[in-house]
């Protein structure tokens, strides 16, 4: 049994999510302590506790102590078989973060998964669902990774509702993940809205396209006018060519809605003009495929507290390792395979 302290490093429900990903590819059962014990409310949340429990539906698995609050859990993980699921987060949890928690046991199943999934699309701390569609789907994508995602409507916070659907294939053999070359910058994007004057996304468009013009780039920017059950606005751009970027901002009380738009083209301005492969926030998305891989580089601006975390818990499952090393203003970050990794067991 693999143990994992789960206040190391970034110490939040990232770990609990691709500790039971991988225990699920590996076979490995695991034992999680101190779960979230650094955050202001320690514990699981009921966005953790649905997390876990779709990842032990899709193999299978037994859970000991999954229940909100729960600072301990563990889980002993059984065959990935395929088929179809159906979640409620019940809450505006994340309807991303747990399909991300599932996607990755999903591609060793016997056959296709299909996952319904009702949650938040658009809320904070987590990649909104034109992010995960539009950037991160492409790098999983550009892996030979096989996967539909369809979203029916928006789910904001505080009322949630959003529902969504995925099917993924087994994947017979991931593809290295290795940079692409980006000539010619051209950007896309859309305004998400709900229950909001038409102005609100007319502004952020045209901030957006300013910003972005300023630096001689482009923009084709949709506005899409969401049915919700709660008020929202949000802003994702990608780079649709060479290597896939992406940026966003979520539009609250406080922010204008021209700062929502500068916010979002500033962010991707910035890893387009530092030469960046992955952007900091879809580095902490990739480096399990990354890991899964055979071999892969990326070239990022920046490794995040996630991304340290991430790297530190992959080499308690795999015997892969990753090599740092500084490329001019960038970090180049190479898979290496590490036999001496050992593995750390209760």
């Amino acid at each position: 049994m693999i143990a994992i302290d789960g206040s190391h490093g970034e110490g939040g429900g990232q770990i609990l999510r691709l500790s039971v990903a991988l225990s699920a590819v590996t076979q490995e059962p695991i034992r999680v302590t101190n779960i979230r014990r650094n955050r202001p409310n320690p514990g699981l949340k009921p966005q953790h506790v649905m997390a876990i429990n779709s990842v032990a539906e899709i193999c299978h698995a037994q859970v000991e102590g999954n229940t909100v609050g729960s600072s301990m859990i563990t889980f002993y993980p059984g065959g990935i078989k395929g088929g179809t699921y159906s979640f409620n987060i019940g809450t505006a949890g994340s309807i991303t973060l747990v399909l991300q928690a599932c996607i990755i046991p999903s591609l060793f199943a016997t056959h296709k998964i299909t996952i319904s999934i009702t949650g938040g699309t658009d809320v904070k701390w987590a990649p909104p669902w034109d992010y995960f569609y539009h950037v991160f789907l492409s790098h999983l994508q550009n892996m030979n990774i096989r996967i539909r995602g369809h979203l029916i409507c928006r789910g904001y916070y505080p009322r949630g509702g959003g529902k969504a659907t995925m099917v993924i294939d087994p994947v017979d053999t991931l593809r290295p993940f290795i940079p692409r070359e980006t000539p010619n910058i051209q950007v896309k994007g859309i305004v998400n809205m709900a229950h909001l004057p038409s102005h609100i996304g007319d502004r952020i468009k045209k901030s957006a396209e300013e910003t972005l013009a300023a630096q001689h780039i482009s923009a084709d920017i949709d506005i899409i006018l969401e049915q919700s059950s709660s008020v929202g606005v949000g802003l994702v751009l990608w780079t649709c060519n060479g290597s896939i970027l992406g940026a966003d901002c979520l539009g609250e009380k406080g922010i204008s809605s021209e700062k929502v738009g500068s916010l979002a083209a500033s962010r991707l301005l910035s890893e387009i003009q530092s030469g960046a492969t992955l952007d900091m926030y879809a580095v902490d998305q990739m480096l399990p495929y990354l890991a899964l891989s055979k071999k892969g580089f990326f070239f990022c601006r920046e490794l995040s507290s996630h991304a340290s975390t991430e790297m530190w818990l992959i080499k308690k499952f795999l015997k892969k390792d990753f090599s740092i090393q500084p490329s001019g203003v960038l970090k180049k970050v190479t898979l290496v395979d590490n036999p001496d990794v050992s593995i750390s067991t209760a």
